[in-house]
């Protein structure tokens, strides 16, 4: 199966490199991409970058591979998941696995659930960067907000890697339809110890949508880091559903 695993804020296509070996080693093939705005590209267009010139990079990787196509989307990439879903020609994507992902209804945006998050670690330590149309995390709150249960060298990793995110894509509403996105199995993978999208609102957002099935691990937001080989393989029953 093709798996294209999509990173969520600040981060890129780094953060999945525990995760990628496993699931070679159980028969995949992984595709790791740099969003728009992220990763090796993060000073390119930046806070200028839309949800849509994201969504339109991977449907460009998806629709290049041959058969169909399972996206693992972390945290805020999940709205880039769910665009996706709705762009690609019907069939391509086999089933879309949230892991403490934003999985929203159409017409709905980041920006309204991330203030509905009260407890979310990531409200008290954001950092909304105007001029550049960004945002960022205040450094000293990496640990505790995003790797809680994660190594020193995990996050002396993600410190030197870590780059402001464009801040548009969390104030888009998304435009979904029953008869694209709609047909597109979701499984949810939910982070039961996660401090930046809480546990409360992760089963609100699986609350209101149909999941084909869902998963549970104790991990914190970084699950890549701190299990990856539990993340792997329950990436992979989900695959192998469909």
């Amino acid at each position: 199966m093709n798996i294209v695993l999509l990173h969520g804020s600040w981060h890129g296509a780094w953060c999945w490199h525990k995760v990628v070996p496993h699931l070679q080693a159980a028969g995949h093939v992984v595709h790791v991409p740099d969003l728009p705005a992220h990763g090796r590209h993060w000073r390119l267009a930046r806070g200028r970058t839309t949800l849509a010139d994201m969504a339109r990079h991977v449907c460009r990787l998806v629709d290049a591979l041959d058969g169909p196509v399972f996206i693992v989307a972390h945290s805020r990439g999940g709205i880039v998941a769910s665009t996706v879903a709705e762009m690609v020609r019907p069939g391509k994507v086999a089933g879309v696995a949230y892991l403490a992902a934003y999985m929203l209804q159409s017409g709905e945006r980041v920006a309204d659930f991330f203030r509905q998050d009260r407890d979310s670690l990531v409200r008290t330590h954001l950092r909304i960067h105007r001029a550049t149309l960004t945002d960022s995390l205040a450094p000293e709150a990496y640990r505790e907000t995003l790797y809680a249960d994660c190594s020193d060298a995990d996050v002396a990793l993600a410190s030197a890697l870590l780059t402001p995110e464009p801040a548009l894509p969390a104030l888009t509403r998304l435009k979904l339809t029953p008869e694209r996105y709609g047909r597109v199995r979701r499984h949810y993978i939910e982070l039961t110890q996660d401090r930046a999208v809480t546990i409360a609102l992760q089963r609100q957002m699986q609350a209101a949508s149909l999941c084909a099935s869902v998963a549970s691990l104790d991990a914190s937001h970084s699950a890549y880091f701190s299990c990856p080989d539990r993340l792997a393989q329950t990436i992979h029953q989900m695959a192998q559903g469909g």
